[in-house]
């Protein structure tokens, strides 16, 4: 009951960490922070200003269109603020003390964040935040990715790409670089929003099969999961960054902590997989009752 007790506080902790009021090592108490780094603030606001503007600029020209204009603004404003609060809230400092947050902060990022933003097709309308001229330069350039753009944002490379963040940045001597350098951590998330991104982008694409679409669901349900049960039934840490600092908040030993991590990744993640998947087979269906219906 004891182990359940704590186990209970750290899901809490995780939840709110503004409320937690013991996250770090041992005999340190302070209530983390804020993260105001101008390498994550700056993009997030060039990104929601361009977004506004560009979208102002449609709304004054759009006439039936304002209806899906707002639900696409609506959309990027809740994906920008679940960025927020994974990248500069202070669940962010909170992940260096605790795997647990950290890895919250990634499911945030990843199940969240990036399929809002992905709705909301935000690209076409921060071109609008420009002049016609630098438009019509973009337009150019973006027809010279076109072709590799395509190929990432195919159902199988995308699925691809994404596993191989999850694996690859999992691996013990990579995470603890980015538990100990800023610059790397920022790449860790990086990499993470961008396979994201594009695992998403791929998944409610128009050219991808609805039956294709779920396979890709589950099989990254499976892939994600089987890395988080991997973490859930560890006996002892993986990660000698978060080993370091002794106990973890409200006095969970560090394999404890990584074990509520690895439920985090293998319960929620494999929830949303596996609802989107069944979303796309829903669709299918619908798709295939006409034909029999002939």
């Amino acid at each position: 009951m004891r182990r359940l007790s704590r186990l209970n506080w750290l899901l809490l902790a995780v939840a709110a960490p503004t409320a937690a009021h013991d996250l770090g090592p041992a005999g340190h108490h302070d209530l983390p922070g804020w993260t105001l780094d101008p390498a994550i603030v700056v993009p997030l606001f060039l990104a929601a200003t361009a977004f506004a503007t560009g979208w102002r600029r449609l709304t004054a020209r759009a006439g039936r269109g304002r209806a899906a204009l707002r639900r696409r603004g609506r959309l990027f404003a809740a994906g920008m603020i679940v960025l927020t609060v994974a990248l500069v809230s202070p669940l962010h400092e909170a992940g260096e003390r605790s795997f647990a947050a950290h890895m919250a902060e990634h499911e945030l990022l990843m199940l969240v964040a990036a399929p809002l933003l992905v709705l909301a097709e935000p690209l076409a309308i921060m071109l609008w935040a420009w002049p016609l001229p630098i438009r019509r330069a973009i337009g150019a350039m973006a027809a010279g990715v076109a072709a590799p753009w395509r190929l990432a944002t195919g159902p199988v490379a995308a699925t691809l790409v994404q596993a191989a963040a999850l694996w690859l940045w999992h691996v013990p001597a990579l995470f603890d670089r980015a538990l100990a350098r800023e610059s790397w951590h920022l790449a860790q998330h990086l990499s993470f929003l961008i396979a994201a991104l594009l695992f998403w982008t791929a998944m409610f694409h128009r050219r991808t099969a609805r039956a294709m679409a779920a396979l890709c669901l589950v099989a990254t349900s499976i892939v994600s999961g089987a890395l988080g049960a991997l973490m859930a039934f560890a006996t002892s840490p993986w990660y000698a960054g978060y080993s370091r600092l002794g106990m973890a908040p409200f006095g969970l030993t560090p394999a404890e902590d990584q074990q509520i991590a690895g439920l985090l990744m293998w319960v929620p993640g494999g929830l949303v997989h596996a609802g989107a998947a069944l979303i796309a087979m829903r669709g299918l269906l619908r798709e295939e009752r006409p034909r029999h219906a002939l």
